[in-house]
């Protein structure tokens, strides 16, 4: 009872830190309302044309000039190690100038989430998901939307079973892409079986 209380608890917590910022965005328009979410969850990011990057410091705190660029776009965001998910990204889809997304060791980062990458198709050049718990070889297909994809970190992924498989195919979905991935025993085999069917899922689409 007690656990189930607590895992209530959490969840509430996830959907309150993840939710839409339609007020915001009402009132200051979608790129502040993406800048607000993305300092709520103690991310960073980067305003186009702009060299100076928003965080917040280690008490949570950070600074409110960012409410001065009213209507421009965010260019780079780093929501590394927060608990961004599938919902909460639903503030940064109106970002068409996004370049780079860091989502390093994110617990909420899935393959639901990695589905909704394709509304950055036309500008997400780097896009970093190692060490994201929760991403299967299902969620990598996904990305074979994202075609002008640089640059890809897919390093220490504990629900990848075939690495070495993954990021041959990666390679083929993604030719212009420099894939990292590290973490992995590449030494290590799985059962033949397995290998085809991770193969099959990445191949039919």
């Amino acid at each position: 009872m007690f656990l189930g209380w607590r895992s209530n608890l959490r969840r509430r917590g996830l959907q309150k830190k993840n939710a839409y910022y339609g007020y915001t965005q009402t009132f200051y328009g979608p790129d502040i309302a993406a800048a607000y979410y993305v300092l709520s969850l103690k991310g960073g990011f980067r305003f186009a044309g702009q060299s100076e990057w928003f965080r917040t410091d280690h008490r949570g705190k950070f600074n409110w000039d960012f409410m001065s660029h009213k209507d421009t776009p965010l260019e780079e965001v780093d929501m590394s190690h927060t608990v961004i998910n599938y919902t909460g990204l639903g503030n940064l889809v109106g970002q068409h100038s996004l370049r780079t997304l860091s989502l390093r060791g994110c617990p909420e980062v899935d393959d639901w989430f990695l589905s909704r990458l394709h509304v950055f198709q036309d500008s997400l050049e780097e896009l970093d998901i190692s060490h994201c718990p929760r991403i299967t070889i299902g969620g990598l297909v996904a990305l074979r939307n994202l075609k002008g994809l640089h640059r890809l970190n897919v390093s220490s992924l504990p629900g990848i079973s075939s690495p070495g498989l993954v990021i041959i195919l990666l390679e083929e979905m993604l030719p212009q892409c420099q894939i990292t991935a590290t973490g992995y025993d590449l030494s290590l085999r799985q059962e033949a079986g397995e290998e085809e069917e991770e193969e099959h899922m990445l191949r039919q689409r």
